[in-house]
């Protein structure tokens, strides 16, 4: 470990002193901090030494000194929070302000029996419903270095069980909101997932930032998916574009269950997203769709690794980036075909849209195969506005700016479009529409 990573795990530790006492406590949750923060300790911050960080520097946030959130913030203000709800969704809301749960702005209601809806931090306090051995048993904290220093922190966030044969009709939003405030926080909260055998879930994950908030998030969210399950997860990034955010999704999955991911980054200054899903059982399958604009003075890095650690399991990912100004994007893309995973039918596509000479993507997609009897297919484009197409439609009567705002909004909209929640395809239609350059369609 460098020096430098030293010194900055040193100052995680310092943080981590600081706010000790006011952690929920148990003996094996003290015990897991700890250990969780001895890793980190000893791994240090990711630098481009590191290969899975080679076109990502972390020195915008190693330089600040970030104060841990411990909930007592200020409340956010009512009409910009009133913003980030998704309109026309009838949904089990939960809010989350600096990383901790905010009962008043939260709307649960009545659950079907066995479901358990609630924040991580009252399910540790509640003997009724130990999670001990569940929390951290799909994180892999040695791949994912984040995930150990979240863990060392951890004190709150959410968590959800559905039992087996229950299909939970309503969707889950939870929304984190940073407050804007003179001392950057860090804000780690943690999102624990079960999904008994044969459940359903669909889980909106929702994070959005006021103007100025210049918060580092580091979130985990481990997702257990039982045999037959099925999740459907929204990972929706809003942040102001000062803020910082790193996460990691876990997801192990036993037999015939389903993992669909909707990832979709529209803002902060620098984000990192690591999605991981694991299929442990024959007939398991994985839908992975992401979608990044990255404008002036953004960097968005997507890392995704899918593991078919056994035969007759399916995989298909469809990534989708658009870049401008001097917006820089990485995807890094890796399909794991283990040795005993035949019959696997796997795909991966990344495709990207740069509307500057300066933008950047860096995109690495990945096969490695240990099976003879499989179907993999992988690929990556980057490239400029169709010119015919252009031509097209000028012809038809539209200005250039607007031709090529059609043709933008069109190429991301591909992705929204494969998006089973109506109200929530909607809001980003919206969202992506003024977020592009000329913002003409919104």
């Amino acid at each position: 470990m460098s020096g430098e990573q030293s010194n900055s795990a040193r100052n995680y530790e310092l943080a981590h002193a600081e706010v000790a006492h006011q952690l929920p406590s148990g003996g094996w949750l003290d015990t897991l901090r700890r250990e969780a923060l001895a890793r980190f300790g000893r791994q240090g911050f990711p630098t481009r030494r590191d290969e899975d960080w080679k076109y990502t520097s972390l020195k915008s946030i190693e330089k600040q000194r970030f104060v841990p959130a411990t909930g007592a913030g200020a409340e956010p203000d009512a009409a910009w929070l009133d913003q980030c709800r998704i309109e026309g969704l009838e949904a089990i809301r939960l809010v989350f302000v600096d990383g901790f749960f905010d009962a008043g702005l939260s709307a649960i209601g009545e659950l079907p029996e066995g479901v358990r809806v609630q924040s991580l931090a009252a399910a540790l306090a509640d003997e009724s419903e130990p999670l001990k051995g569940r929390l951290g048993a799909v994180a892999d904290e040695d791949m994912h270095r984040f995930a150990a220093l979240n863990t060392a922190f951890v004190a709150d966030g959410a968590w959800l069980h559905v039992p087996a044969d229950v299909e939970l009709e309503k969707p889950v939003h939870l929304l984190f909101v940073t407050t804007a405030d003179d001392t950057p926080r860090l804000v780690q909260p943690r999102v624990l997932v079960s999904a008994g055998r044969h459940s359903k879930l669909t889980l909106i994950e929702h994070y959005a930032d006021p103007a100025g908030a210049s918060a580092f998030t580091n979130v985990v969210t481990e997702i257990d998916a039982g045999e037959g399950a099925r999740v459907e997860h929204y990972l929706l990034q809003e942040h102001d574009s000062a803020a910082y955010h790193v996460g990691s999704v876990h997801v192990a999955q036993q037999a015939d269950s389903a993992y669909v991911s909707h990832n979709v980054n529209l803002g902060g200054a620098l984000v990192r997203h690591d999605i991981h899903p694991r299929m442990l059982g024959e007939g398991a399958h994985t839908v992975m769709n992401g979608l990044f604009l990255v404008g002036d003075g953004q960097h968005v890095d997507n890392h995704t690794r899918v593991d078919h650690a056994v035969p007759h399991t399916g995989s298909d990912e469809y990534y989708k980036g658009v870049l401008w100004g001097k917006g820089r994007a990485v995807f890094n893309g890796k399909v794991i075909i283990h040795r005993d995973a035949q019959k696997t039918d796997a795909s991966q596509y990344n495709g990207n849209l740069l509307l500057s000479p300066m933008a950047e993507i860096d995109t690495k997609p990945e096969l490695e195969i240990y099976a003879d009897d499989v179907k993999a297919a992988h690929g990556a484009t980057v490239g400029q506005l169709d010119e015919d197409a252009l031509f097209y439609l000028r012809s038809r009567g539209l200005d250039a700016r607007a031709a090529r705002e059609v043709l933008t909004f069109a190429f991301a909209g591909d992705v929204v479009a494969r998006m089973g929640l109506a109200p929530l395809r909607e809001r980003l239609e919206a969202a992506i529409a003024q977020r592009l350059p000329g913002g003409g369609l919104a």
